[in-house]
């Protein structure tokens, strides 16, 4: 039975509701989980294809909880997308519980990984800068996201940006990207978050503020690691924090 949206909608989340036709957000939640899954495939989702060694149970953690972000966020835009709004206010207290989780859980796994010369390619202390940064860049969008719940239009960009900004990690895991280093990570992750921005900003005729923001943030998190990760300042802290 087809559900009116107008049945559901509430006053303070008026603003998520999209526009007939745009499908924007629903396609960046897709996307981040099909680069996650990529990503990942080796090493977690299909490990027993590749490596029968087993996993330490804070990886498992890990890699559950952030599956669970990432379909959380697509199962969120696509209550939106189907007007089931009041059911997407429910699920966001949840969602925002598993962003606590997952800034906790992705710190510790790093520095553990770190700690046990782990690594996709660079050196694991230089490594070290890509998952805490992303960990900074997610803490600062999600919260803006959370503080923002009540202006639709600013909420799902910032929510989209925070999980497009992370993809950096299993960006550097793709085989055929693994040696690319930094720059490369990096410049990756840039093509899909600028992908996403251009089409929003082509559509309506100007860049939102929540993008410019979220932008600022991403691309400035990714300056500052580039140019502080084989610092001496750094490989420092990183060794301090890995030991």
């Amino acid at each position: 039975m087809a559900i009116e949206s107008n049945e559901l909608l509430d006053p303070p989340l008026a603003g998520i509701r999209r526009t007939r036709g745009e499908r924007l957000f629903l396609w960046g939640a897709m996307l981040a989980l099909l680069v996650v899954f990529v990503g990942f495939s080796r090493t977690y989702y299909l490990k027993a294809f590749f490596d029968n060694r087993s996993l330490p149970p804070l990886v498992h953690v890990h890699g559950l909880v952030m599956t669970t972000w990432f379909v959380t966020l697509f199962a969120q835009v696509l209550l939106v997308e189907t007007g089931r709004l009041r059911i997407h206010r429910k699920v966001g207290i949840f969602g925002f519980t598993v962003a606590a989780v997952v800034l906790a859980i992705g710190t510790v796994t790093a520095i553990i990984a770190a700690h046990n010369g782990v690594s996709p390619g660079p050196p694991p202390l230089v490594f070290l800068a890509i998952p805490l940064g992303d960990m900074l860049v997610f803490a600062t969008l999600a919260g803006l996201g959370l503080a923002n719940r009540n202006r639709g239009d600013y909420h799902k960009r910032y929510m989209l940006m925070a999980s497009l900004g992370i993809l950096t990690a299993p960006i550097a895991r793709i085989p055929a990207l693994a040696a690319g280093g930094l720059p490369l990570f990096f410049g990756v992750t840039d093509l899909i978050v600028l992908g996403f921005v251009l089409s929003d900003s082509v559509g309506k005729r100007r860049l939102h503020p929540a993008f410019a923001i979220g932008l600022a943030v991403v691309i400035g998190s990714q300056v500052g690691r580039f140019l502080l990760a084989g610092t001496p300042m750094w490989l420092e802290f990183a060794g301090w924090l890995a030991r």
